[in-house]
């Protein structure tokens, strides 16, 4: 669950605590060019402050009028319709054709916001099901639901985890790297167990992990909402919490390196206990070819591919290369080779686990 969704869920929570009349609204559907996707959500107090967003401003307005005069002031769940015809998309300023469909609930007791909050924050998957005649929601464990289930008697949603972003290495582009992903809401882990590199480390709001990567990964147990990236350039490392990380449920498993490099790093990988489906699933060179030089280019690749697989989208290989690009990136993988040889030879931090 992005943190957007707890600000908007532990707002109406308060708000109601408080002695406010709060209105919950969920996007169950959307048609066309809607602004905003499903699951997007909303808090409203009767005195007109909100929380959240459902289409980025246009609707917000009339339903704060509404709440706010009293005439949207709902005993149980009611769902409304914005944008069906080209006059309402105007009025409302949808993009042309788009239509979405909100469910707004009266927050109280058996919403149940209180014991979902408390679930979210102990990192557990959870559907609320609401029945849409009496308000009552039911919570279950279950598995991630990218959008609602919604037929109108029913409304279910899944709420989990935030989104984690784990980075080996401490280096200059992992600083860059880390910067973008927290301004797309990831929570941000970074882990490198040479203090040398840990020890420059200037970026706020980022968890710091000493430890070895491979007994990290373990420990953090990733789950469907958890991407890695290695960018150490020494195999001992980058290689350990590879090992761990392909045969997890994360949705993203990159590499930093070159095509020879990771060439040689799935020969490496092959000699374990990895499956060849397994080793597949590395993206390696990482990120989107975008012919990036700089360390704040390559950031921007890494985590485009991420948000790519993130939502569903298949990246086709590709072997096109810009004429300037192709020595850039016979220059970059001369680079990396040079910066591994170096690693083997001086860093012997950590244990190997038998790694070259």
């Amino acid at each position: 669950m992005d943190s957007v969704d707890l600000e908007v869920l532990s707002a109406a929570l308060a708000w109601h605590v408080a002695g406010h009349p709060t209105l919950l609204g969920t996007v169950v559907k959307t048609w066309g060019s809607a602004p905003r996707p499903p699951g997007s959500m909303i808090a409203i107090r009767d005195d007109g402050h909100v929380k959240g967003s459902v289409s980025g401003g246009c609707i917000e307005d009339a339903l704060i009028e509404q709440v706010r005069s009293g005439e949207l002031r709902p005993l149980a769940p009611v769902t409304l319709t914005y944008g069906i015809t080209a006059d309402e998309a105007h009025r409302f300023g949808l993009p042309c054709g788009g239509t979405l469909q909100i469910v707004l609930e009266p927050v109280a007791g058996h919403t149940q916001l209180r014991a979902l909050l408390e679930a979210v924050q102990a990192s557990r998957l959870i559907t609320r099901s609401v029945d849409l005649n009496s308000g009552v929601a039911t919570l279950t464990d279950g598995e991630h639901a990218p959008l609602p289930v919604f037929d109108g008697q029913r409304m279910i949603t899944s709420h989990g985890p935030r989104r984690r972003l784990l980075i080996i290495g401490a280096a200059q582009v992992s600083r860059y790297l880390a910067n973008m992903a927290l301004a797309l809401d990831y929570r941000v882990i970074v882990c490198d167990p040479r203090t040398e590199y840990l020890d420059e480390w200037d970026v706020p709001a980022v968890e710091l992990s000493s430890e070895m990567p491979d007994d990290l990964i373990i420990r953090l147990q990733l789950d469907a909402h958890s991407a890695v990236v290695a960018l150490t350039h020494d195999p001992k490392l980058d290689d350990m919490a590879l090992l761990e990380a392909l045969k997890s449920p994360a949705f993203y498993v990159g590499a930093l390196g070159s095509r020879l490099n990771n060439a040689r790093r799935r020969e490496r990988l092959a000699l374990f206990d990895l499956s060849a489906e397994e080793i597949a699933r590395l993206h390696g060179p990482v990120g989107l070819d975008l012919g990036a030089r700089t360390p704040p280019e390559i950031a921007v690749a890494i985590l485009a591919e991420i948000t790519a697989i993130k939502n569903g989208v298949v990246i086709a290989g590709s072997e096109r290369r810009r004429p300037q690009a192709s020595a850039t990136a016979g220059a970059l993988d001369t680079q990396s080779e040079a910066e591994e040889s170096r690693n083997r030879e001086s860093n012997a931090s950590g244990k190997s686990h038998g790694l070259p």
